[in-house]
């Protein structure tokens, strides 16, 4: 058998990702932006922060997609008196060999679904965060390297406040993208009332991808082209957040305490690329950065006391920049 070109395998392999969306939606029903973005997330080693009430299907989805792709998935419900150890494992104490051996946490798992993560201490986040970043967990003296891929997902209820933690800016900037999920439309309410009351309802799905496909889509990802207007397209709107005046933004200038970080810039580049790849291009359009933008920089915007006052947020600002800010031919 003739062994396939890179244009074949990159087809191949944008077709599978067509078929992962059908896959999960053998049992999620109208969560195709939630999907969208955790495969953005997966595929560009970004992590997402998810946002929205109870009962939006979110760790339904999480756990479709892994089985979908064949990986390793543990769901952690953060609660006040969980400690690190909880999370990553520890030394524990053998009797009869009389010797300590490492018990591994959960965190040893390729998706990771940190529910409520503000509602545990900082000491547990903090030690969520520092294995999302190294990629790796320190137990007693020994370092474990924790597999690839890996990406957690974590989520915030935005109603309940009460008893909760909530994430230092400096550490929601480390997510890639930070996602609402809104409540589903009649139809997609009427479909998933009709399946979850079907009491035979199984859930069964397929796998699509192994994890050398992922690698491989990872590689084809990056190697999607984005011309250099692009690139400043994308540096000019994260300008725009830190020097607002500069670019005739005189009123959401009241509003901003803080511009997005330097994170944001690459965010933005890796998301815009894999949007481009799942449209199954090989470059970048303007249209792509703006799909993103609000998930990427929403959450790395800091806005003052008068914004809360007067009811700004982010996302609005957001609209704003994305109308003013040119791209330069």
């Amino acid at each position: 058998m003739a062994e396939i070109t890179e244009l074949e395998r990159v087809k191949l392999h944008q077709h599978k990702v067509k078929q992962v969306f059908s896959e999960v939606g053998k049992v999620v029903v109208g969560q195709s932006y939630m999907i969208n973005r955790l495969l953005i997330g997966l595929f560009t080693n970004g992590h997402i922060l998810l946002e929205g009430v109870p009962g939006l299907a979110k760790t339904l989805t999480v756990n479709t997609l892994a089985k979908v792709l064949h990986l390793d998935f543990q769901r952690i419900q953060f609660t006040p008196d969980l400690l690190p150890a909880d999370l990553v494992g520890t030394m524990i104490y053998n009797q009869k060999l009389g010797n300590f051996e490492v018990k591994k946490g959960p965190i040893f798992a390729n998706l990771i679904l940190a529910d409520e993560i503000n509602r545990s201490p900082a000491k547990v986040q903090s030690a969520l965060l520092e294995a999302m970043q190294e990629k790796q967990v320190t137990i007693g003296e020994t370092t474990f390297y924790l597999d690839k891929p890996f990406l957690v997902l974590a989520t915030q209820n935005p109603v309940e406040q009460e008893g909760t933690y909530p994430l230092p800016e400096a550490q929601v900037d480390r997510f890639m993208m930070k996602v609402h999920i809104n409540y589903l439309d009649k139809a997609d309410e009427l479909e998933v009332m009709r399946r979850m009351s079907n009491m035979s309802f199984t859930g069964e799905v397929s796998t699509v991808l192994d994890k050398a496909d992922i690698f491989s889509i990872k590689e084809e990802i990056n190697r999607v082209s984005i011309s250099e207007t692009l690139e400043k397209y994308i540096i000019e709107l994260v300008f725009a957040t830190r020097r607002p005046l500069e670019y005739g933004l005189r009123e959401e200038a009241a509003y901003i305490q803080f511009g997005v970080s330097p994170r944001a810039s690459i965010s933005l580049n890796l998301a815009a690329k894999a949007i481009a790849f799942f449209n199954e291009r090989d470059y970048v359009l303007p249209e792509d950065i703006k799909e993103v933008a609000h998930d990427v920089l929403s959450h790395r915007l800091i806005l003052n006391y008068e914004a809360e006052a007067d009811g700004i947020v982010a996302s609005q600002i957001i609209d704003v920049i994305l109308k003013k800010v040119a791209i330069s031919r």
